[in-house]
């Protein structure tokens, strides 16, 4: 029958395309490669999920569980209780066999266990209890720049102290690239700075894979350096906004790119532009109006 029409028989109804703010996990594809940018936050072309993104996703839900339980009950034989649950919960309301094929469920199941019995390495559960687990929070810098993201966990000491904790289940990154693993762990104490007026004492990425860590202790000049580089780089991402001209950048992470097909620096040619939908602050409570943020790609 056709697409379908407004109220007053006038034509095809337009979705309306939701405007845009800037998560960690775009800025960096936007300073990686411009037109990655592009194809996920302005297009939102759908990519196939990954075994090494499920399984982050699946850890995740896995900790804040555990974390939900009494302080007491956060032993890890109840840690390793609560995979098989939350597995099944994959494959039964996400369609997990279309990534982790039932045959290897098995494996990933012992993938999810091994990563959340790597936590115990480094802490212990029973010992504290977060302020939140999951905490969704929306704001923009000073300048304007719209910002929104997941704290994965904040701890709160009995002294004031806040640390944002952040869980990867990836390798650790080489000594070389630590400061760019800590640019999403800095994105997170700007938020949370600019929404509760708090500076966090500590930024810590726990890798469960090998069960280390990497610390940070922010300063107020750290912040500074951050809001004015994210300022920067929404200016060029609206600049780039207006006039389309999102550029591909190499490297050899292009291989790992599932748009190849679609970029120029392959041969490819992207589908017609839609136009910026521009930038807007929303309301926290409002957090699916923001488009362009897979929470899935910050877990691994």
């Amino acid at each position: 029958m056709g697409g379908a029409e407004d109220v007053g028989g006038t034509g095809p109804v337009v979705p309306e395309r939701k405007p845009l703010a800037l998560s960690a996990s775009r800025a960096s594809d936007f300073q990686r490669c411009p037109l990655q940018y592009r194809f996920r936050a302005v297009d939102r072309i759908p990519e196939p999920r990954t075994r090494a993104q499920v399984l982050g996703t699946v850890v995740h839900s896995v900790l804040e569980e555990l974390y939900g339980l009494e302080q007491s009950e956060r032993a890890p034989q109840r840690a390793s209780q609560l995979v098989p649950g939350a597995v099944e919960r994959f494959y039964e309301v996400e369609g997990g066999e279309e990534v982790v094929p039932l045959e290897g469920r098995d494996e990933f199941q012992s993938d999810v266990a091994a990563m959340v019995a790597g936590l115990y390495g480094v802490e212990d559960p029973q010992r504290f209890s977060p302020a939140s687990c999951e905490q969704y929070l929306v704001t923009a810098t000073s300048a304007g720049t719209p910002l929104h993201g997941y704290l994965d966990r904040v701890d709160l000491a009995p002294t004031g102290e806040v640390r944002v904790v952040d869980y990867k289940t990836g390798k650790p990154p080489h000594p070389r690239f630590q400061d760019q693993a800590m640019f999403q762990m800095r994105f997170y104490a700007l938020m949370y700075q600019r929404v509760h007026g708090v500076l966090p004492a500590q930024l810590k990425l726990i890798y469960l894979k090998n069960g280390s860590w990497l610390t940070l202790t922010p300063d107020l000049a750290t912040m500074v350096e951050t809001e004015s580089t994210l300022d920067a780089l929404w200016t060029e991402i609206e600049e780039a906004g207006r006039t389309g001209d999102f550029r591909p950048r190499t490297s050899k992470l292009c291989g790992w790119c599932d748009h190849q097909a679609l970029c120029p620096a392959f041969g490819g040619t992207p589908p017609e532009y839609p136009g910026w939908p521009g930038s807007r602050v929303v309301p926290v409570d409002a957090p699916n109006l923001l488009a362009g943020d897979q929470r899935t790609e910050e877990r691994s």
